[in-house]
C-alpha cells in the first residue's frame, strides 16, 4: 500500500464503497452509526491523514496513556447559548464526549445565565474540585473568557471572542479554517465575472466571523478589487450582541435598502446570517440567485432545505471533536505547554444560491 492512505484504501480494507467512507469521514449524508464508527475506527488504524494523531490515545505506551486523577474526573462544558442540532458543535460534542468516556472522564454541561456572565461568577452547578478541564463553546464575552483563563484549570475554547484586537486568551483555541475556502469562493466568483462582492455578518461577534471577513477582504485586495463600505454590512443593531432574531433582520433591511445597487455576490458570516438575508431579500422583492448570489458558512441542515439551497462551506465536526480531545488531554497532561491555536479543514459546497 502507498505511504499515504487514501479513502479508496480504507474502502478496500472494509469492502465498502468509496462514497460510504467519504460520508463517514466528512460527516455528510446518511449512514448507520455502526457503519460510521467502523469506518472511522479503520481510518484511525490505517493512519488516514485526518486522524493520524488520534492514535496517541490508542497507544500502549505509558507516557501517553492519560488517566484522570482520583478527584478530577469531570470535563465541564461552558456555553452561553443553547447548542441545538443545527449547530456544528452538536456533532462535534457527541464525538468529544464518547472519546472522553473512553479515557475515563465524565462530561457536564453548564449553560451560563446572562447575570452570571455580567457579574463574572461561575454557575452553581460547577464543581471545581472535580473538574479536570473546561471546554468553552459559544463563549464570546471577553471579560468572562479571561476570568476562566485565570482559574488555572486546563481550558479549551472552540471559537472565541475576537482576539486579534485585544490581549490573547491564556488558553488553547480550536477553530475551523475560516479563510481558505472563502478565498477559493471569491476567486471562483471573479472567474465567473462576478467582481462586485460584499460581506454580511457582525465581524466582532466572534473570532471566526472576523477571520471570514479577513479572508474575503484579503482575497479581494490581492485580486486588485475593492471592498466598498456599502457592500460590507458588518455590524449589528445598536445594543444587540447576538446575530439573528428580529433586531438583526431589521438592521439588515435598513442597510440593504440604503444600497443604490446590489453587488453581484454577498458572502455571509454563517448560514443563519445568509438565511436572515434571504428573508429580508424576499421582503424587498430581491431574488437569489437571479439578482444576487449568496454564500453561507457551516453547512447547517437548514442550508440544504432553503429555497434556493445555499452554497456554503462545510465544517468537519468529527475532526473538530478529535482535535478538541487531543488539545484538552495534552493540556491536562502537561499544563506548562505553550498555548496553541489549531485550525481544522473545511470544504466548499456549491448549491442553487450561486446557480450551481
Amino acid at each position: 500500500m502507498a505511504d499515504r492512505v487514501t479513502i479508496q484504501d480504507i474502502a478496500d480494507e472494509l469492502g465498502v464503497s468509496r462514497n460510504t467512507v467519504s460520508k463517514a469521514i466528512n460527516n455528510t449524508g446518511l449512514l448507520a452509526d455502526s457503519t460510521r464508527e467502523r469506518v472511522l475506527k479503520k481510518a484511525i488504524e490505517m493512519g488516514y491523514k485526518q486522524f493520524s494523531y488520534v492514535n496517541i490515545y490508542n497507544s500502549s505506551k505509558p507516557e501517553v496513556n492519560i488517566q484522570p486523577e482520583t478527584n478530577k474526573k469531570e470535563i465541564s462544558l461552558f456555553t452561553s447559548n443553547f447548542i441545538g442540532n443545527s449547530h456544528f458543535a452538536s456533532t462535534m460534542l457527541d464525538k468529544f464526549q464518547r472519546e472522553l468516556s473512553s479515557l475515563g472522564y465524565s462530561f457536564t454541561m453548564h449553560r451560563l445565565q446572562e447575570h452570571e456572565i455580567d457579574h463574572l461568577v461561575l454557575p452553581n452547578s460547577y464543581n471545581e474540585e472535580r473538574t479536570a478541564g473546561i471546554i468553552c463553546i459559544e463563549m464570546f464575552n471577553k471579560d468572562y473568557c479571561h476570568m476562566l483563563c485565570d482559574l488555572d484549570i486546563p481550558t479549551l475554547f472552540v471559537d472565541s471572542p475576537v482576539t486579534d484586537l485585544d490581549r490573547p486568551l491564556k488558553s488553547d483555541c480550536l477553530y475551523m479554517d475560516n479563510q481558505t475556502n472563502i478565498s477559493c469562493f471569491v476567486q471562483e466568483m471573479i472567474r465567473r465575472g462576478k467582481k462586485r462582492i460584499g460581506f454580511i455578518g457582525d465581524i466582532m461577534h466572534c473570532q471566526s466571523f472576523y477571520e471570514r471577513f479577513l479572508g474575503y477582504r484579503n482575497t479581494m485586495y490581492l485580486s486588485g478589487l475593492s471592498c466598498p463600505e456599502e457592500y460590507c454590512i458588518i455590524k449589528n443593531k445598536k445594543g444587540e450582541h447576538t446575530p439573528g432574531y428580529d433586531p438583526y433582520r431589521e438592521y439588515l433591511k435598513e442597510e440593504i435598502q440604503k444600497l443604490e445597487k446590489l453587488p453581484d455576490v454577498f458572502i455571509c458570516a454563517n448560514d443563519f446570517a445568509a438565511i436572515d438575508t434571504m428573508y429580508v431579500f424576499k421582503e424587498l422583492g430581491i431574488s437569489v440567485p437571479q439578482d444576487v448570489y449568496l454564500c453561507g458558512f457551516d453547512d447547517s441542515p437548514e442550508s440544504k432545505v432553503t429555497s434556493p439551497t445555499l452554497t456554503t462551506i462545510h465544517i468537519h465536526s468529527q475532526i473538530m471533536g478529535f482535535s478538541a480531545v487531543h488539545l484538552l488531554m495534552s493540556r491536562i497532561k502537561e499544563p506548562s505547554l505553550n498555548f496553541r491555536k489549531i485550525y481544522t479543514e473545511t470544504h466548499l459546497i456549491y448549491r442553487e444560491s450561486t446557480e450551481d
